[in-house]
């Protein structure tokens, strides 16, 4: 099984540029616990020391709003894209 995670371009410092990072993972939850293991740097970015995503992240399946508040048990499929998005504040 082949899940994408897309990051954003900001967070691809921490990533070789032009690649997509690919896991094997049933649900959200182990994919990020993959991305603990293969890529910290960008783990640590999207989450918390307790392992909750930062306030300011959203993730998506696909076009799916993943609630963190619901649970990151959310099952993935083959060829699903998770895709980070950061909030951007500004004035």
């Amino acid at each position: 099984m082949r899940i994408t995670l897309q990051i954003p371009r900001i967070l691809q410092r921490y990533h070789r540029a032009g690649e997509d990072l690919a896991f094997d993972a049933a649900d959200v939850h182990l994919l990020l616990q993959q991305l603990k293991q293969s890529n910290p740097a960008v783990y640590q970015c999207l989450c918390d020391e307790t392992g909750q995503v930062r306030r300011h992240i959203h993730l998506f399946v696909n076009d799916t709003f993943v609630d963190p508040q619901r649970g990151l048990q959310v099952p993935l499929c083959d060829g699903d894209i998770v895709s980070v998005f950061q909030a951007v504040s500004g004035g």
